[in-house]
């Protein structure tokens, strides 16, 4: 039989550097991955289902855009392996609607929202009242991810109904804008990464993409401390091991959560891709991906 600690499950091209940095964290702990692929899939799994196989903990970044991936993480789960971000806890943190709610259970600060039943459930709107909303607004479905199906800058009624019938099972989420404050000439907008307790806060420019991690020094000079309490907070709720939000801080103060839960998260390393993630978080979040399949399930 042939055993390993990991298992990275993975079918987008651009994981190919993540999954080299994931190997390489478990070499140097000495531990072993494998790594299924569209190529091998077939294989392994069978291999799985006969006992040739055996895993410790498996990482799926694949059964959400291939159904194929779902025997793998179905077996996974009948055979009570570990479970890196386990899939039901990854349904459940994919509702907008839901975390909208759990935040503010929480007292986390986001958005004013509206959120709106499914058109299948409800058609019609009877009095739906925009104007709290102040202008401008974002239309989110609540199950969207990766800017699925996000309108940034809705202004009207007809545009809600757009959506509703464009995703008429979906509940929607029509949030106010939030204007971030300027910090040294650069808009506080934030993407923080989180991974088994870790938090790497970036600044993230929402027109190019571009993550630059917050230093130290600015952390203290702009009181940007709070960036980590915040996503700590959002990881008691969402229960992921690894995930992405995003964070804005206004001119009152106020650290807004205005991307709720990321997952899977887009791990490209910016040495391969400009909008991708420093090379060092990346490497750093590997390495902990590791201890976390070494723990018991």
């Amino acid at each position: 039989m042939s055993r390993y600690d990991l298992c990275l499950a993975w079918n987008w091209e651009y994981d190919a550097g993540f999954a080299r940095l994931l190997d390489d964290a478990c070499t140097r702990r000495g531990r072993t991955l494998l790594q299924v692929t569209p190529d091998n899939l077939d294989p392994v799994t069978a291999a799985l289902a006969s006992g040739n196989y055996h895993i410790r903990a498996l990482l799926d970044r694949a059964s959400d855009s291939d159904e194929r991936f779902r025997l793998l993480v179905d077996w996974a789960g009948r055979e009570n392996i570990v479970q890196i971000n386990p899939q039901e806890q990854s349904h459940w943190a994919w509702d907008k609607a839901t975390m909208h709610l759990e935040f503010i259970s929480r007292g986390l600060h986001t958005p004013y929202t509206i959120i709106i039943p499914p058109q299948a459930e409800q058609p019609g709107l009877p009095g739906l009242d925009l104007s709290p909303l102040g202008g401008p607004f974002a239309i989110k479905p609540a199950g969207g991810g990766g800017g699925w199906g996000v309108v940034l800058e809705a202004t009207s009624l007809e545009q809600v109904h757009q959506a509703r019938q464009e995703y008429p099972h979906e509940k929607v989420l029509l949030q106010s804008h939030i204007a971030p404050v300027s910090l040294d000439g650069r808009p506080a907008w934030f993407r923080v990464l989180v991974c088994d307790g870790a938090v790497y806060p970036c600044w993230w420019d929402t027109k190019t993409h571009i993550y630059t991690r917050v230093t130290a020094e600015e952390s203290a000079r702009f009181g940007l401390r709070g960036l980590r309490e915040v996503a700590r907070r959002i990881a008691q709720v969402c229960r992921l091991h690894l995930f992405s939000t995003e964070i804005a801080l206004t001119g009152n103060g106020d650290l807004i959560v205005t991307d709720y839960v990321n997952d899977p998260v887009d791990l490209r390393l910016q040495s391969a891709a400009v909008d991708g993630v420093p090379d060092a978080i990346v490497e750093n979040i590997s390495h902990r991906l590791v201890r976390a399949a070494e723990r018991p399930g």
